[in-house]
């Protein structure tokens, strides 16, 4: 039996709280997305396991905290002996292709994919390398608020560029799949840069919202109370000591919310490209993010913190005729993908390697799972590990530099009452301290982050000296076997050519 087809979608920097699958009250308008999700299963409670592109990524496509794979900022790099979930399906007779952005640096660009139609918009050097060596000091590449303040319509972008590419060779790529390979089981993975930041959009989807009341952030916290890690942010993203216009808040925000209608439109041109090529009974859709965006919230923006706008993620299954539609409360993680989809393919993790995610087969059933999420953060605006365990109606954000957070999100969803200080929690508060230092070794995770960091500057320096040997994946187009050419036979050419066959 032929193994299901997959498509994993994902989208960059998109906040789950206010998309229109989880609250219906959002002015965002996604009718591909909302379709899916009515008739597939959608979790709730999904997060990321470190609230940074790559990291982030780097334990989706591992199922593997950050920390055990070296994943502390977007300039490091995944080690090539580590298993994703490309190298899993791969084995198990899948062509495995990455259509897009997965921030991959150093000189393994694949990890496991087959294919890679294009380069990523990220560099893949060690440039971007935090330094915890001088954590007053605010790097050149780090955000500042000129997306926010530049936020508006536009005709053309570096992002723009990127997602057409991206989803055309995604296109591209089902299309020669039909005709040339069909009996093959595919992985499919077209992961666009949009909503992410800066904010600005082509006047189609910023004429969407003409009219529509952009909601200012529902809450704002005075700079100087806020809690430590939020404060060295607002510095590391020069927001410090300042303030930002209420039109241009409203800007960013109505540019966001075309962004994320512009990932929708995506989403529609590859689920009619699936029904196309009669592919759309036996693919399995995955659709999920990397992380949030603050959006204003609390007066931050982007990411890099464990407030829910920032990690957590929309994440979907679309397989209706495997799985009965229904939403799961339980909290869930994108590291729990990988196992998720070599089930799914049929596999079996391998026991004696190394694994952080939990299969979600049981919750795709009804049966129930596991309701647990555990995160870490070691990148820009740190200068320590900052974690997240996130239970039932808990999240619990912990630093040994920093006063620990502990939010019921059942009664406070804004994460308005930190109840560290509260008499009447403080065993519960104890318990989620003494798991949180068995989890971690958090001098040895510290140590293991500077050595990284230092490694990395220095190497990234010498590389920048002579000869540049660029890592940048380099995609590789072989025109003497597209469209006409003389060493095919023409009839043969065109009877290959055309779908369906006649």
């Amino acid at each position: 039996m032929k193994r299901p087809n997959i498509l994993f979608i994902m989208a960059d920097q998109m906040a789950a709280p206010i998309l229109p699958i989880h609250d219906a009250a959002s002015p965002i308008k996604m009718p591909n997305l909302v379709r899916l999700a009515e008739q597939g299963v959608v979790f709730d409670a999904a997060y990321c396991n470190s609230p940074l592109c790559g990291p982030s990524r780097f334990a989706m496509v591992s199922g593997q905290l950050p920390s055990k794979i070296g994943a502390y900022d977007n300039a490091a790099d995944l080690p090539a002996d580590v298993p994703t979930y490309a190298h899993y399906l791969r084995r198990l007779g899948y062509h495995t292709v990455l259509s897009g952005k997965m921030h991959f640096c150093g000189p393994d660009q694949l990890h496991g994919y087959e294919e890679r139609l294009t380069s990523d918009i990220y560099p893949a050097d060690y440039g971007w390398a935090v330094n915890w060596d001088a954590p007053e000091e605010r790097l050149s590449w780090y955000h500042n608020m000129s997306s926010v303040l530049q936020a508006g319509p536009c005709v053309r972008s570096n992002q723009l560029d990127f997602d057409e590419e991206a989803v055309f060779k995604a296109q591209q790529y089902l299309y020669d799949h039909v005709r040339m390979n069909p009996d093959q089981p595919f992985c499919l993975t077209v992961s666009m840069t949009h909503p992410h930041d800066p904010y600005c959009i082509p006047e189609e989807f910023w004429n969407l919202y003409e009219g529509v009341d952009i909601p200012l952030p529902a809450q704002v916290i005075d700079q100087a109370e806020q809690d430590p890690h939020s404060q060295r942010l607002l510095k590391a993203v020069d927001l410090w000591g300042k303030t930002l216009p209420e039109d241009k808040i409203k800007d960013a925000r109505r540019a966001y919310f075309g962004a994320c209608s512009y990932v929708d439109a995506n989403i529609g041109k590859l689920l009619k490209t699936l029904e196309d090529c009669n592919l759309a009974d036996d693919t399995i859709i995955v659709f999920s993010g990397d992380h949030g965006d603050m959006l204003g919230e609390r007066g931050l923006w982007y990411k890099m913190h464990w407030f829910e706008m920032s990690a957590r993620v929309p994440l979907l299954v679309h397989a209706p005729k495997r799985f009965a539609a229904q939403r799961i409360g339980q909290c869930v993680s994108t590291m729990d993908l990988l196992p998720t989809l070599v089930e799914l393919a049929g596999g079996q993790v391998e026991a004696d390697l190394a694994l952080d995610g939990h299969s979600l087969l049981s919750h795709l059933k009804g049966e129930g799972g596991h309701d647990q999420v555990l995160g870490e953060y070691m990148a820009e605006g740190s200068n320590a590990p900052l974690m997240m365990i996130r239970r039932g109606d808990w999240k619990f954000i912990y630093s040994e530099q920093d006063p620990l957070l502990l939010f019921n999100l059942r009664h406070d969803p804004q994460e308005r009452e930190n109840l560290a200080d509260s008499a009447e929690h403080q065993a519960l508060l104890a318990e989620f301290i003494a798991e949180a230092r068995t989890r971690w070794d958090m001098p040895a995770i510290h140590q293991a982050t500077l050595a990284s960091q230092r490694r990395r500057r220095l190497v990234a320096k010498a590389l920048t000296m002579g000869r540049l040997k660029s890592w940048d994946h380099q995609p590789l187009v072989d025109a003497s076997q597209q469209y006409m050419r003389n060493h095919i036979d023409l009839d043969d050419l065109e009877r290959r050519a055309r779908y369906p066959q006649v």
